[in-house]
């Protein structure tokens, strides 16, 4: 008999409190980006030095911006919050917040780690590589417009990897590791060569086992066909050493459907649970996990399912909310959970960030679980 939504949320917050012994020896690498972020309001109104009235969706703002055409315009941008951004430190701080060993190599400030990544550096162990990238997160009630400077993310390549980690610490590291994030290939114009590097130098002379590798591609729109196409197919390599998790939101589901020719849908979003399973099926990986804004759906060789989330219409904050959805489902997968158990995991590490702006600790996760929010209409 299947279990309805509050007894699977139930049985997961059970399965979480009673991780919390072991939470700690679970490694995992995290990489290999790093941003600072600026969550930004645009200022529709200003009636005095501290009080206005935000633009307050997309399309609001898009109209403002077609009005100026052919002429100039102004856009007053208040920052509301500066912080740690980049898909790999957001999902590296989640996982830290469970209790996870995570150790996190990236392009976090070099020789000098960026302030900004301060209290992440005393959650996880911290190899930086780089410079940062900078991101302008313009913050509006129906999405965000991300606007990034993206000089030093060159810088993250192979040979900077071997120089300021060292090879053999890089593969210790690996090899010690049950989860492994490799996220954001779109704004890395190096990680397929450095997958490529790992599966000829590395990845093979591991033992199989149950390892994961979670992959997010991070908006690939503005990269060629051929170039997520090949990066696909190296997914598809690693596959023989490791279990691969590919993980989508609904605008990159349809962007890989299309890559890999398969039919598309007018309304993608009630298909996702069957998208998940056409693109699993086509690339021959462990599982595809797509999650849209008010729930989640993924596919494994054997199971696929969908879940309800706790959505919010006004959320606090919404920039790394995929990242926190990433994070939980991860946990899920470590911890041995069934996919909707760990899709029920992700939505609510997810649903508790937005609501809080913070990363939930393995027990407030488990305490929101077990209770968890209906979505709002």
């Amino acid at each position: 008999m299947s279990l309805n939504r509050q007894q699977i949320c139930e049985l997961v917050s059970k399965k979480l409190s009673e991780a919390s012994s072991r939470i700690t020896t679970i490694k995992s690498l995290v990489g290999l980006d790093g941003f600072v972020d600026n969550i930004i309001a645009v200022v529709d109104k200003r009636h005095d030095a501290t009080n206005y009235e935000p633009v307050r969706t997309i399309d609001a703002f898009g109209k403002k911006v077609l009005a100026a055409a052919g002429q100039s315009s102004n856009y007053e941008l208040v920052i509301r919050q500066q912080k740690l951004g980049g898909n790999g430190p957001i999902m590296a701080n989640a996982l830290a917040s469970f209790g996870i060993n995570v150790t996190y190599v990236g392009n976090l400030g070099y020789p000098t780690i960026h302030p900004v990544f301060a209290d992440f550096a005393k959650k996880a162990k911290v190899i930086s590589i780089a410079e940062p990238g900078y991101t302008d997160a313009l913050e509006f009630e129906d999405g965000k417009l991300m606007l990034g400077k993206h000089q030093s993310l060159g810088d993250v390549n192979w040979d900077n990897i071997l120089n300021r980690v060292g090879k053999e610490s890089f593969k210790q590291m690996l090899s010690e590791a049950s989860l492994i994030g490799m996220v954001n290939w779109t704004m890395l114009p190096h990680m397929s060569r450095i997958w490529a590097r790992l599966l000829d130098d590395v990845i093979p002379n591991f033992e199989r086992h149950s390892r994961k590798l979670f992959v997010d591609l991070a908006d690939p729109e503005k990269r060629t066909h051929t170039d997520i196409l090949d990066a696909l197919k190296l997914l598809t390599r690693f596959q023989d050493q490791v279990d691969v998790i590919l993980g989508l939101n609904l605008k990159e589901s349809i962007e890989i459907a299309d890559v890999l020719g398969l039919p598309g849908q007018s309304d993608p979003e009630p298909y996702i649970e069957s998208t998940a399973r056409s693109i699993r099926e086509k690339l021959n990986i462990s599982c595809v996990v797509i999650h849209p804004r008010r729930g989640a759906a993924a596919a494994t060789l054997n199971d696929s399912a969908s879940f309800q989330g706790p959505f919010v219409q006004q959320p606090k904050i919404s920039t790394g909310a995929g990242d926190h959805f990433n994070a939980g489902f991860c946990l899920g997968q470590i911890l041995g959970m069934s996919v909707v158990e760990s899709l029920c995991c992700g939505v609510a590490t997810s649903g508790y960030y937005v609501r809080s702006a913070e990363s939930p600790t393995l027990s407030k996760l488990a305490e929101f679980v077990a209770q968890l929010p209906p979505p709002q209409t």
